[in-house]
C-alpha cells in the first residue's frame, strides 16, 4: 500500500496540510501569547468574548455546505463552475443574514457600545470568508499545497501586523480590525491562487436547482454546525455575562491551547475522505476497516497530546502567559480531555456524510449543545471557569457517545469509537506480536 500511487498522493496532500497547520499553530500560538500578555486578562477577555459572540452567528454563513461541496466536486468535476458559483452566492447571502442576526442578538446582552463596535468590526470578515469555496475545489483535487501557500503567507502577514501593533502600543479596537484584515488578506490570496492555476471566478455560474439541492441536503448540517459552535463558543459568552471579561481572558488562554490541536482530526479526516469514499465503492469490509483505522489513529494521537498537557498544565500556563493567567492551568487540564471526543467526532462525521445520515447529526449536536448550556448555567456560578471547562467536557461526551448510542442507525459507529478509545485494536496487535515471538 505504501508504494501505491493513491497512498503517495494522499500522503503528500496530508503532509502539506500538516506543514501549514503546524506553522500556523506555532506562529499563532506565539503571537496570541504575546497579544494576551500585552492586553492583559481584561482586554484580552473582551476581545475573545467579541470573537466568540460573532462565532455563535457566523457559522450560519457556511450553510453546512463545506463537505457536501467537496463531495459533489469529487463526483462530477465537469460541474465545477456551477458548484462553486452557486456555493459562493449562497455563502454571501448567508453572511448578510449573519449581520442581521447579530444586530438582533446584541439587543439581548448587557454589552456597552464599545463592545458592540468590536463585534461588528469582527463580523464584517464573514463576507470575505465566502471566497473559501476555492479551498473546497483544491481539497477535492487533493491539491492542498496551493491553499497551504495562501494560508501560510496570510498568517505570517497578520502575525507581523499584530507584533507591530503591540510595538506601537495600539488600542484594543485595532486588534479587532486585524481580525477583519486577516479575512481580507486570505480572500485575496484565494483569488490569486485560483487565477494562477488558469482558472477564473468570472466563469462561476449560479444554478437555482443546484442551490435547492444543496440546501435540501445541508439543512441538518447547518443546524448541527450551529449547535457545535454553540458548545464551543457559548461558554465564553456565558462567562462574560455571569462573571466578567477578566474571567473570559483567563479561560480563553487555556481554551486556545486546548483547541489548538483540533486541526489534526480535520486535516487527517478531510484528506483521507476521498479514499474512504473510494473504499466504499470497492467493498463494505474495506470501507469499515479503513474507518476503524482512522478512528484508532486519531484516538492514539489525541491521547498522546492529552496526557502530557494534563500533567504539565500549570507549568505551561505560567511559562507562556505569566502569573496573571495562573487560574487557566486547571481549566486547561480539564478542557483538554474534550479533545478526545472532538477528534473522534470529526472522524465519525465523515462516515455520517458518506452514509447520508446528516439528519441524526442535527439531533445529537442539538442535545450536546443543550446539555452544555444547562451545565454552564449550573456550574459557572458554583465552580467559575473550571465549571465551564467541565461543562464542555461532559457535553462533548453526550454529543459524541451518549446520544449516537441511543439512535439505532448510528449505534454501530459508537461501538467503533469506544473500541478506539479503549485501544482494543492496539492491544490485539500487541498480543499477536507477543504470540508470534513466543512461537
Amino acid at each position: 500500500m505504501i508504494h501505491s500511487e493513491y497512498f503517495k498522493k494522499y500522503f503528500v496532500n496530508t503532509s502539506w496540510l500538516f506543514f501549514e497547520h503546524i506553522v500556523r499553530l506555532s506562529v499563532a500560538l506565539f503571537v496570541s501569547v504575546y497579544v494576551a500578555r500585552y492586553l492583559g486578562p481584561d482586554n484580552y477577555g473582551l476581545l475573545n468574548y467579541s470573537i466568540s459572540f460573532v462565532g455563535l452567528f457566523s457559522v450560519i454563513a457556511t450553510l453546512g455546505l463545506d463537505q457536501i461541496v467537496i463531495r459533489e466536486l469529487v463526483k462530477d468535476r465537469s460541474k465545477r463552475d456551477f458548484i462553486l458559483g452557486t456555493t459562493f452566492l449562497l455563502k454571501i447571502l448567508g453572511a448578510f443574514l449573519v449581520l442581521i442576526l447579530l444586530a438582533i442578538g446584541i439587543q439581548f446582552t448587557s454589552n456597552d457600545s464599545f463592545t458592540n463596535l468590536l463585534i461588528f468590526i469582527i463580523a464584517a470578515g464573514t463576507l470575505f470568508q465566502s471566497i473559501n469555496v476555492i479551498d473546497f475545489y483544491f481539497q477535492s483535487r487533493v491539491q492542498s499545497r496551493f491553499i497551504v501557500q495562501v494560508k501560510f503567507w496570510s498568517i505570517m502577514g497578520i502575525s507581523l501586523l499584530k507584533i507591530y501593533s503591540i510595538h506601537i502600543e495600539a488600542p484594543l479596537l485595532w486588534f479587532a480590525f486585524l481580525v477583519l484584515v486577516e479575512n481580507i488578506i486570505l480572500a485575496l490570496g484565494f483569488f490569486m491562487i485560483y487565477k494562477s492555476n488558469g482558472l477564473s471566478v468570472l466563469s462561476w455560474k449560479f444554478d437555482m436547482n443546484l442551490a435547492k439541492l444543496f440546501l435540501k441536503n445541508s439543512w441538518p448540517l447547518i443546524f448541527s454546525s450551529i449547535f457545535v459552535t454553540f458548545y464551543i463558543r457559548i461558554d465564553q459568552v456565558m462567562i462574560n455575562e455571569i462573571l466578567d471579561s477578566k474571567a473570559v481572558g483567563i479561560y480563553a488562554s487555556a481554551v486556545k491551547l486546548s483547541e489548538a490541536w483540533y486541526f489534526v482530526p480535520m486535516i487527517i479526516s478531510s484528506s483521507l475522505y476521498p479514499a474512504i469514499i473510494e473504499a466504499k465503492k470497492i467493498s463494505e469490509d474495506l470501507y469499515y476497516t479503513r474507518l476503524q483505522q482512522l478512528y484508532d489513529l486519531l484516538a492514539i494521537i489525541a491521547i498522546v497530546i492529552i496526557l502530557p498537557v494534563t500533567i504539565l498544565s500549570d507549568w505551561i500556563i505560567i511559562v507562556l502567559y505569566g502569573q496573571e493567567y495562573i487560574g487557566a492551568g486547571t481549566v486547561l487540564s480539564i478542557h483538554i480531555w474534550a479533545g478526545l471526543f472532538v477528534f473522534l467526532g470529526v472522524a465519525r462525521g465523515k462516515w455520517i456524510l458518506a452514509e447520508n445520515l446528516q439528519t441524526y447529526t442535527f439531533l445529537y449536536t442539538f442535545l450536546g449543545a443543550l446539555s452544555n448550556v444547562i451545565l454552564n448555567l449550573y456550574m459557572i456560578p458554583l465552580y467559575g471557569i473550571n465549571g465551564a471547562a467541565f461543562a464542555t467536557l461532559i457535553s462533548q461526551f453526550v454529543s459524541v457517545i451518549v446520544v449516537p448510542f441511543i439512535i439505532k442507525e448510528t449505534r454501530t459507529s459508537v461501538f467503533m469509537l469506544i473500541k478506539s478509545i479503549l485501544l482494543i485494536s492496539q492491544i490485539q496487535r500487541l498480543r499477536k506480536i507477543i504470540y508470534l515471538r513466543k512461537n
